[in-house]
């Protein structure tokens, strides 16, 4: 915990500095999970070559260094800062389908661009309260400079377990609801099966049911990055109550604006994410 508190003082320039080393040493010496990003980069784009990819994964681990200092750097910034550094690209869409900010939304994202940024961009810019759900890490120490991080203007963080029964108690209180949607479920959660990225995958049908439920509109929330330090969110619709028969239609939808996002950008998405690590036989 005094680790990451003592680099969140540091200036960003000085950070990116220290990303670099990062970087080497995360990719060059130690390998970090790279036999998992190499191998889910093959598959996701089979029409690349050996040299493509290589290069992709480079890109990729030198962004997830400079977005893990950018993170921790997030400790210490203000709103003013997130409002110069994150910009909505169509906040109407979220005030569309909260009817002014007087109903609760879901907006679902993944793990792009950096993602605790755009918490905070969005609550800095809409004024209006974004409460994450998240699945607490394993690491204490990082967990809870996490917590801390996310919930710095006023955000109540709900963990993943506890999300059901948050959501419907509080159905009446308008509020975004934000949830990072692409880990991999684990056994005992309901999931979907779908094609993803050339394979297939398992996905979470949590929000879509707490959307049908609770009657909530749903929005995907994609973060790209604009330039070192600046990111760029635009909002998507992904449904609206009252929802068809269609039990899996959320979840389709959000599927595939995920991929789309991933390809639009596919160095700054989280490729040492285990996305593929089980499949429908041994799930069964």
């Amino acid at each position: 915990m005094l680790f990451y508190r003592i680099v969140s003082w540091l200036p960003l320039p000085l950070l990116y500095g220290g990303a670099w080393v990062v970087y080497l040493i995360t990719y060059h010496v130690a390998g970090y999970r790279k036999a998992v990003v190499m191998d889910n980069l093959r598959e996701a784009f089979p029409d690349k070559s050996a040299r493509e990819i290589t290069v992709l994964a480079k890109k990729f681990y030198r962004q997830l260094a400079e977005v893990s200092v950018e993170i921790i750097r997030g400790r210490r910034m203000t709103q003013n800062d997130y409002r110069a550094r994150v910009t909505l690209r169509n906040p109407e869409l979220v005030r569309a389908c909260s009817d002014n900010f007087q109903h609760s939304i879901i907006v679902m994202a993944i793990h792009q661009g950096n993602w605790e940024w755009m918490l905070h961009g969005a609550t800095s810019t809409l004024d209006f309260p974004i409460d994450p759900v998240y699945k607490p890490l394993h690491n204490r120490s990082a967990d809870r400079f996490i917590y801390e991080l996310r919930s710095q203007f006023g955000a109540r963080p709900v963990p993943v377990a506890e999300a059901a029964r948050d959501i419907l108690r509080n159905r009446r209180t308008a509020r975004i609801i934000a949830m990072v949607a692409d880990q991999a479920p684990i056994r005992r959660e309901r999931t979907l099966w779908t094609p993803f990225m050339h394979r297939e995958a398992a996905f979470y049908l949590g929000a879509e049911a707490l959307a049908r439920t609770a009657g909530f509109p749903v929005l995907f929330a994609s973060c790209h990055r604009r330039s070192r330090g600046h990111y760029e969110v635009e909002f998507h619709e992904v449904a609206r109550p009252p929802y068809g028969n269609d039990d899996h239609e959320i979840t389709r939808r959000f599927v595939t604006l995920a991929e789309q996002a991933i390809r639009k950008e596919p160095q700054s998405w989280l490729w040492s994410n285990r996305r593929w690590k089980r499949n429908r036989e041994t799930s069964s």
